[in-house]
């Protein structure tokens, strides 16, 4: 033990909340929460501010509740805590209401000292209340931001933790570091995995129509379907961003969605306020760039996702119907981008097809809840003794897209398009096989979460996918 620990032994320890015990920040916790509740409290905010921002974090936290038991804990933070000899202080410029339900749950702090709903417990005010009560160089102060410098200058030593290395070097000059926990995650990784750039995969459906109408050889139509490639993957990450910050309750109790950049507090979720409306207007402003039709597509698209963020995917079946409707909008959308006619046999078929997929989605979900020992899936509308009529209506789904594909190799459209319409009769019994066996690899519980991204990475999947192009090619 070095010479500062020694005299810093049974001191108390003053942890901040907000970025030091917690991964996360607590007013933009509950501020999501109350969204989550009714999004018209977004019109009170202005008000509440202007009587302050202590008067804010009271106004937001007597009317949510938040599930401390779930939320992103640092256990760095949690262990030094646990291993201290002294008094344990759980010191924090959030809203006291919300510091009392954490210190509640975690069983390990003495005192609580935080916000009011009249003084906000910050930097200095922060410093001041901590010497009030122990003393200049009386306790251990840990924090993470360059305002808690305010509060080390008068600490016997401090914990610098998810801090730079400026910061760190900052605090040194001012008071003695008993030691650093460096920040984890946050980096380019991390921010490709929160807008899912692997999802984009699902935006290639927007070049569907160039490829079905032939126009690809045009470079006009080409370049205006890429276009709408990127601006569909702007705007679906922006909304992934958004789902993902309101669905943080949820995603915190899954096995593996708890494990997302903002559920598990690895970036902060101020950035992810502030990315998804940025991500939606870039992807927006190149829409615009297509032509104007295009651009009040996805502005169909976007409002039908945020619905279905807000509320629809709460509501049993209509969840599955809106999801399969949002696949077939980036087709109508790449429809609209080149200007080219709708196909009623490739909307017949791309509603059907996704609804089953929806289905499959969802019964990979409740799959992981059964196993999980629970009986009801989180944030969802369905129940583990819903699996076998889902599996019934998503397979049936499936059948039903292999017909309208027959239908359509026989249709006048087709023969127009393809000197050899009689190859693309191998399709049907390819998809059959990829679509039953989907659907048992799900039954056997070997499939991902979502069966866009399976059907990518599946080695299977991806020889029946070349070799259907191998034959639409042989058959124009």
């Amino acid at each position: 033990m070095d010479n500062a620990d020694t005299q810093s032994s049974g001191l108390p320890l003053c942890v901040d909340l907000d970025g030091t015990l917690l991964k996360s920040d607590l007013l933009y916790e509950s501020l999501l929460a109350l969204l989550r509740a009714n999004p018209l409290y977004l019109l009170l905010l202005p008000w509440w501010l202007l009587r302050g921002k202590a008067a804010l974090k009271r106004a937001v936290a007597s009317r949510v509740r938040l599930d401390t038991a779930f939320l992103p804990y640092d256990q760095r933070v949690l262990a030094l805590a646990g291993g201290h000899d002294g008094p344990r202080v759980l010191c924090t410029a959030s809203d006291s209401e919300l510091a009392e339900s954490v210190a509640g749950h975690l069983g390990l702090f003495d005192t609580v000292i935080a916000s009011d709903g009249r003084c906000n417990l910050n930097g200095p005010r922060k410093a001041q209340a901590l010497i009030q009560r122990y003393g200049a160089q009386g306790f251990i102060y840990a924090g993470n931001s360059r305002i808690d410098l305010q509060v080390w200058r008068h600490a016997r030593s401090a914990w610098v933790v998810n801090a730079t290395a400026s910061l760190a070097a900052a605090a040194a000059r001012v008071s003695d570091v008993a030691g650093t926990l460096p920040a984890q995650g946050g980096g380019v990784r991390t921010w490709l995995k929160a807008i899912r750039l692997h999802q984009w995969l699902k935006n290639l459906l927007v070049l569907i129509p160039l490829l079905a109408s032939h126009q690809f050889v045009e470079p006009d139509s080409a370049i205006a379907a890429l276009t709408a490639f990127l601006a569909f993957g702007l705007c679906a990450s922006g909304v992934y961003v958004l789902n993902d910050l309101l669905d943080l309750p949820a995603d915190r109790q899954h096995p593996s969605k708890r494990l997302r950049p903002f559920a598990a507090g690895n970036l902060p979720l101020l950035h992810g306020l502030v990315a998804a409306p940025v991500l939606t207007l870039a992807g927006f402003a190149l829409a615009l760039s297509c032509n104007l039709q295009f651009a009040l597509t996805l502005g169909v698209y976007y409002l039908v996702t945020l619905g279905y963020s807000l509320y629809l995917k709460r509501i049993v079946m209509l969840d599955v119907v809106v999801l399969a409707a949002l696949y077939t909008l980036r087709i109508i959308g790449g429809t609209v981008a080149i200007a080219a006619e709708l196909s009623f046999w490739l909307l017949a078929f791309s509603m059907f097809i996704f609804l089953s997929l929806a289905m499959l989605k969802r019964y990979v979900e409740l799959g992981i809840t059964l196993s999980n020992g629970k009986a009801h899936a989180s944030g969802r509308g369905y129940a583990v003794d819903d699996l076998p009529l889902l599996q019934s209506l998503g397979a049936s789904s499936g059948y039903i897209a292999v017909l309208v594909l027959a239908l359509y190799i026989n249709s006048p459209e087709s023969l127009q398009l393809y000197s050899r319409p009689q190859l693309l009769w191998l399709l049907c019994p390819i998809l059959l096989y990829w679509i039953s066996r989907v659907w048992v690899v799900a039954h056997r519980g070997g499939m991902h979460d979502d069966p866009v991204v399976f059907a990518a990475t599946d080695r299977m999947s991806q020889c029946l996918l070349a070799l259907g192009a191998l034959i639409v090619v042989g058959a124009i």
